[in-house]
């Protein structure tokens, strides 16, 4: 079937899938039937990391799906985590990464924490300029970036990323974060869009979903998606991930946006940043 998902433009000329499916948390022996009922229900974008230890099942979904689709059709998404943080440690982690997922080429490939106490995500990001020249990943990135990180690679090396996938939901907006990414042509994405399921409890996203006939997911990634925010929830049902796809179809007016603009609370559950080493 075709993917409902609409795609939003990159700073270096490609297109990303607006909503995609992640797979942080999901066992490694669930990930490859997951990820094909994701990708049966119109997903394209497949996001995992070397820290999931879930990698090959994403691989064996992307060959599943490729023995009658199309590879240019979809969108996977790695990270390379703290431990091989370095210039050469990250291209091996790379080529690790790459033999689990059995690919040839990787759509987007993150730096996943900055870990400033080691002081090498510059050296790192120049491991990610190299693969990106040398064709092995279409885009790079980073994740959990905060602006003073962006502005040293930003000043110090040749490519800006193209996104920064933060956490991001209602309860942390991330607004200056944001507006930084704007300014600059970084494209925001959300992990834990849902606030790791904390936030569909919330009596206004209760209400407005209510309103609507929607489930509190639903309000919560349209809200996203109406502020040009990529996101890429995770679920683990059938019925969970095609309704998590099933943003397109209606809009938050400017009252009931306002409503959920209005939760914020500078509220995590992830990391901090600075404090992920």
């Amino acid at each position: 079937m075709s993917s409902p998902v609409p795609r939003a433009a990159l700073a270096d000329g490609r297109t990303i899938d607006r909503v995609g499916y992640g797979v942080y948390k999901v066992p490694p022996e669930d990930t490859a039937r997951l990820c094909s009922t994701a990708l049966d229900a119109g997903y394209r974008l497949l996001d995992t990391a070397s820290l999931y230890g879930n990698e090959s099942g994403v691989g064996a979904a992307v060959r599943d799906y490729l023995g009658s689709g199309d590879r240019d059709e979809l969108f996977i998404t790695s990270k390379v985590w703290n431990d091989d943080h370095g210039f050469d440690a990250t291209l091996r982690a790379f080529d690790a990464s790459m033999d689990l997922l059995g690919l040839d080429r990787l759509d987007l490939y993150l730096i996943h924490w900055p870990c400033p106490s080691k002081d090498l995500y510059v050296e790192t990001w120049r491991a990610l300029e190299r693969l990106q020249g040398d064709g092995r990943v279409r885009s790079i990135g980073v994740s959990n970036f905060q602006q003073s990180h962006l502005e040293r690679l930003i000043n110090e090396t040749d490519v800006v990323p193209v996104l920064n996938q933060v956490e991001l939901h209602p309860y942390l907006q991330q607004r200056e974060l944001r507006a930084f990414h704007a300014d600059h042509g970084i494209a925001t994405q959300a992990w834990s869009p849902l606030g790791r399921g904390n936030v569909l409890d919330d009596d206004e996203i209760v209400r407005i979903a209510a309103e609507l006939g929607r489930t509190p997911a639903q309000v919560i990634l349209r809200w996203h998606h109406q502020q040009d925010i990529l996101t890429i929830p995770k679920a683990s049902t059938r019925e969970r991930i095609a309704s998590n796809l099933d943003i397109f179809g209606f809009e938050l007016d400017d009252a009931r946006m306002a409503a959920l603009d209005g939760l914020e609370r500078g509220r995590r559950f992830g990391s901090h940043p600075d404090r992920v080493g």
